[in-house]
């Protein structure tokens, strides 16, 4: 006998309720972009060229992000804990500081610039981001196939009235009757 995969189906979800896109990383470089050339007008000590090296910049910290901030996180632990998290805001800084070493025309004046370019960006990215949360959400729900076919095969409603069964009527008559005993 074939194993039947249709019988259950597991869903692991997220508390954000949202599925990746195939356009994630593209998507995430064009807001990282925007937020480097916003944050690159409003703070006086970070140079960027042009719109190019904006997607380099943004490209190389995402990088940088993904594989050298987990090894300084981890090296520096103990700094972080003393902190109560704090030194992370050094680590974002020199994670800035070491992209403005590596991409060519992008240029921090000093540490304590890279630390605001780097509240300044979080900030951005964030704001900057919540279109495309929306967007995934919506394409999330419309995709939930799971929760609409559960409730719709479900045969129980929300507020169903046992009152009206025969096992409560026996249990009922039961309860009479050890009333009567005890009196």
């Amino acid at each position: 006998m074939p194993f039947n995969t249709n019988i259950m189906h597991i869903q692991f979800s997220t508390s954000k309720n949202t599925k990746p896109t195939k356009y994630g990383f593209i998507t995430k470089t064009i807001v990282m972009t925007l937020a480097i050339i916003i944050a690159s007008y409003i703070i006086k000590g970070v140079h960027v060229e042009n719109v190019f090296v904006a997607i380099l910049a943004a490209v190389v910290i995402s990088l940088l992000n993904n594989f050298i901030r987990p090894i300084l996180i981890v090296l520096t632990l103990p700094f972080t804990i003393v902190s109560m998290g704090l030194f992370l805001l050094v680590i974002n800084a020199i994670i800035i500081l070491l992209a403005s070493k590596i991409v060519p025309n992008f240029y921090v004046d000093g540490f304590w610039t890279a630390l605001g370019f780097s509240l300044l960006i979080t900030v951005l990215n964030y704001l900057l981001d919540i279109p495309t949360k929306m967007m995934n959400k919506k394409e999330y729900d419309n995709d939930n196939t799971f929760a609409k076919e559960y409730h719709d095969n479900n045969k129980f409603d929300d507020y169903e009235d046992v009152t009206d069964s025969e096992e409560y009527k026996d249990n009922d008559s039961n309860d009479n009757n050890d009333k009567n005993l005890l009196n």
